[in-house]
């Protein structure tokens, strides 16, 4: 039902609909002719969702890509956002879409690729082809998961999807409560090994890049906040934030930069901001807030503030807090983050500090600015103590 309702959206003109079904209907006959030209090579296969769950396959890409750069590795995605900004991923042999998980589609894949492995990323349980996998015994792994009670694997009418458990030669769980959880359900092919995103982030920081604009936005201010992956709830707060604390900078990165949320921004600041693409480093010292326009540096503009704040809280849920959490600086995010196990981790450690409406945004702020230090210190030692994911999945794999 769901794939029909797909095909009618993209019909009825959807973008994202559209892209999805062109590109799954098409993957099947680009991944024939890509297999002619590997000479008889076995293809390793990661499978991701979407961008969040590609940066937690990415280390473990990498690292096989520079021990073992001859092996062939495919990369599919479900979600036309994953697919349209990593289809030039240099460190893989094929980035496509994972044809509609059907029965046919799933039987025609596996008899086209030469297999040698396949690694789920996190939530990926597509049955069809978890069943056909097991059928024709391809060693089939999923990392950096995460289970709750809640799940339907756990339910008593979910039975036969926690079978499709078994399908996995093995599991790699973030944390030692999913493992327990398995286990109480007879999975037993399952370790903790943490998760890759933290070893992700850390070599980010390593790669981080020089910012000459956000550098001279900064230079001299007493107080600066970067607010990652902001929604309009996000920037309303900041709006009368900002109006009430003079002193403070704000660089804004929003989730969304087509025309129409950057012209309520716009309406939202009074104009009162420059944008990165048209700013110049001379001209930034009176300026407030520094709205980024552009995509890809988000990663590398956290280490220009004192303080974070990670939008999507307000919404469906928060986005990627472990990119600033890596600098050693506070976080702050709004009150949808419960599914999200580093948030508990940061909040455990003290952190970060989540937040519900404006009066507790303006205290999280000034508390955070206040204990910069320590929190800062906080978040460098839990980011320190979950590193090491990768390591441990690879020596088990043995690829």
């Amino acid at each position: 039902m769901y794939f029909w309702i797909l095909r009618l959206a993209a019909l009825l003109g959807h973008k994202k609909a559209r892209k999805l079904v062109q590109g799954q209907a098409r993957a099947l006959d680009e991944l024939q002719e890509w297999v002619k030209t590997l000479g008889g090579c076995q293809v390793l296969w990661f499978h991701a969702a979407s961008v969040g769950e590609f940066e937690q396959a990415r280390p473990i890409i990498e690292r096989l890509h520079s021990e073992l750069p001859f092996r062939k590795v495919l990369l599919t995605f479900f979600s036309p956002s994953g697919y349209e900004l990593r289809k030039n991923y240099p460190m893989v042999d094929k980035v496509t879409y994972l044809p509609f998980a059907t029965r046919k589609n799933a039987k025609q894949l596996l008899e086209i690729l030469p297999l040698e492995a396949a690694i789920m990323v996190k939530y990926e349980f597509w049955p069809a082809y978890l069943k056909e996998l097991k059928a024709k015994n391809i060693p089939t792994y999923l990392i950096s998961a995460i289970f709750r009670p809640s799940q339907l694997f756990f339910k008593p009418w979910g039975k036969g999807y926690l079978q499709l458990l078994h399908a996995f030669k093995h599991i790699f769980v973030q944390d030692q409560a999913s493992a327990e959880l398995l286990q109480q359900h007879g999975v037993e092919q399952v370790s903790v090994a943490g998760d890759t995103r933290f070893d992700r982030v850390a070599e980010v920081r390593k790669q981080a890049k020089d910012l000459p604009i956000v550098e001279g936005f900064v230079s001299g201010a007493e107080q600066v906040i970067v607010a990652g992956s902001t929604w309009p709830q996000d920037e309303q707060l900041f709006a009368r934030y900002l109006s009430e604390h003079e002193h403070v900078k704000l660089v804004l990165v929003p989730h969304e930069i087509d025309a129409e949320h950057l012209h309520r921004i716009f309406q939202l600041f009074e104009g009162r901001y420059v944008r990165y693409t048209e700013a110049k480093p001379m001209s930034l010292d009176k300026c407030r807030v520094l709205l980024v326009d552009t995509i890809g540096v988000l990663s590398s503009i956290y280490r220009y503030g004192q303080v974070a704040y990670i939008g999507g809280g307000f919404g469906v849920s928060i986005h990627n807090t472990l990119e600033a959490a890596v600098y050693g600086m506070p976080v702050v995010f709004g009150p949808t983050w419960k599914k999200f196990r580093e948030a508990h981790g940061l909040l455990n450690a003290g952190a970060a500090i989540t937040v519900r409406n404006y009066r507790e945004f303006a205290n999280a702020l000034d508390t955070a600015f206040a204990t910069q230090h320590v929190m800062g210190q906080a978040a460098t030692d839990y980011v320190n103590s979950e590193l090491g994911a990768t390591n441990k999945i690879l020596k088990h794999l043995n690829l």
